[in-house]
């Protein structure tokens, strides 16, 4: 078996669909179809079966791509090395949430530096469950997520946590609020909020006050960009959650959240057994972020 053909497996296994994998390679259909079916006569066994109008995996497919990855990725650590003995350097894709781009970025650039690796980094912001398919494009993706959800489970995907970072409620300064340190869930039930899309960590979280307050959190505002938040809050437009770390403006007050635990965790997604740089930056982004804590 061909590995070109076992990553055109594992590009369907990804993506879904024979035309979705044709998109992202720039082939035709037919032509992946073709080498989907050559593979399928390599391995003497069906790796694809009729689904509606398109088709999926078989159960011998689901099998063959978890061994693709450990055979693509013997190849990518084989290629690597060799890369190193050329030209001495490692590249290494990382997608990353932007709020955790400013916060782990700037040092974990220095030291993947010292260590020989070109780390090439790109903004990556979506839902923590639609964070994995990342792992088409990045060698390793950073999310972030509700400590109260579950942790991605895919014989797929490797996952390492990376830090905890409170959320805190901010408040503009001239609120009654910005008097205090902490504030209860309670006293903030009538409040207007702030918050971003659901299903990011953040706006979980209003979910569990919810539960807390018997009062469904009233959000006015939604917005994915944490700078403008606290500009809103700190006009007086409502109040909201922020990453502990996020909070910069000098117009807002951040407490701390009594009634209910609040805070998101950083995780790195890597494919199983990455190649030696991959899993190296994934080791420095551990130190950066225990240095954050």
């Amino acid at each position: 078996m061909e590995v070109r053909r076992l990553r055109l497996l594992r590009e369907f296994a990804d993506r879904g669909s024979v035309g979705a994998v044709a998109a992202a390679l720039h082939m035709t259909p037919s032509a992946v179809s073709q080498q989907l079916k050559v593979l399928a006569d390599e391995a003497g066994v069906e790796l694809l079966e009729p689904d509606g109008r398109g088709i999926r995996l078989t159960d011998a497919g689901h099998a063959l791509v978890l061994r693709a990855d450990d055979v693509i990725a013997a190849v990518d650590r084989a290629a690597e090395e060799m890369l190193a003995y050329r030209s001495g350097n490692a590249t290494v894709r990382l997608g990353m949430f932007p709020s955790g781009s400013t916060l782990l970025l700037p040092e974990l650039l220095y030291r993947a530096a010292d260590a020989g690796i070109d780390v090439r980094a790109s903004h990556f912001d979506v839902a923590y469950g639609d964070a994995p398919p990342g792992l088409t494009v990045y060698d390793i993706v950073v999310t972030h997520r509700d400590e109260r959800t579950a942790s991605i489970a895919s014989p797929r995907v490797a996952v390492t946590e990376l830090m905890r970072e409170p959320l805190d409620v901010i408040v503009a300064g001239i609120s009654p609020f910005a008097r205090r340190a902490a504030v209860d869930v309670a006293d903030l039930a009538d409040s207007d909020w702030i918050s971003v899309d659901g299903g990011f960590p953040v706006d979980d979280v209003l979910l569990s006050i919810s539960a807390v307050t018997g009062v469904v959190p009233r959000v006015t505002q939604r917005m994915l960009d944490f700078t403008t938040i606290e500009a809103l809050v700190a006009a007086g437009h409502g109040i909201a959650l922020m990453p502990r770390h996020a909070v910069r403006h000098p117009g807002v007050k951040a407490l701390s959240l009594k009634g209910v635990r609040a805070a998101r965790v950083y995780e790195a997604l890597t494919r199983p057994n990455p190649r030696g740089s991959v899993a190296k930056v994934v080791g420095l982004l551990r130190e950066v972020a225990a240095a954050v804590r």
